[in-house]
């Protein structure tokens, strides 16, 4: 899925980041699938940026597959997350009141 296809699948303005608006459970499959594609890529000494790409996709087939596997929801199909930095400000506004 590319970046366009996200940010319509989500609801997402071209403004707003994708990771801001992902929750715990997608972030964690999309850094697993980064850092295994990193990891490969490094192990199998792909050269060439075809073949990185391909890499990339294989490595991410092979997730989505195991995420589906355990019974897992698609990341695209998960909530929409409230925007970290909306979160951040919410919380900064708590923290006077927490100290009293």
């Amino acid at each position: 899925m590319i970046k366009t296809d996200i940010h319509r699948n989500k609801g997402l303005k071209k403004s707003q980041q994708i990771l801001d608006h992902m929750g715990s459970t997608e972030l964690a499959a999309n850094l697993f699938r980064a850092t295994q594609t990193k990891e490969k890529l490094k192990r199998d000494k792909v050269q060439g940026q075809g073949r990185a790409n391909k890499t990339h996709y294989e490595v991410g087939k092979k997730v989505r597959s195991t995420i589906a596997e355990l019974g897992g929801t698609m990341p695209e199909d998960l909530p929409f997350a409230e925007s970290i930095k909306k979160v951040e400000k919410q919380l900064q506004k708590q923290a006077p009141k927490q100290i009293k």
